[in-house]
């Protein structure tokens, strides 16, 4: 099964969405947007971004556990990451977004 976005809206009113993968785990997070158009603008640019692996920023945070950043043409953050106890899990998911962000499917959850 192929991955999916969930675009949803906390109480305050903004929006985020997560990337998930095919079995379900999400596999990219957005920042929180003021409005569904901005969120499902961050959605279509990770459908660009994601096959380019120019676009990764791998990072290690302070406690050891790797993660990373996917970002845009112009350098902004458009998703992370959850945190991953090795590089190579961290890698992985990487190939995973990779795989999954350019899906045409959002669902709203």
């Amino acid at each position: 099964m192929a991955g999916w976005y969930e675009l949803s809206s906390n109480d305050k009113g903004q929006f985020s969405f997560v990337l998930k993968a095919g079995n379900g785990e999400v596999i990219l997070r957005s920042e929180q947007y003021e409005s569904r158009a901005s969120a499902e603008n961050g959605i279509r640019s990770v459908q660009t971004n994601s096959p380019q692996e120019d676009r990764y920023d791998r990072k290690e945070a302070t406690d050891g556990r790797s993660y990373f950043n996917l970002k845009a043409g112009n350098h902004q953050i458009i998703g992370t990451s959850q945190m991953y106890k090795t590089p190579a899990s961290r890698d992985s998911g990487i190939e995973s977004v990779k795989t999954n962000g350019p899906s045409s499917t959002v669902k709203t959850a």
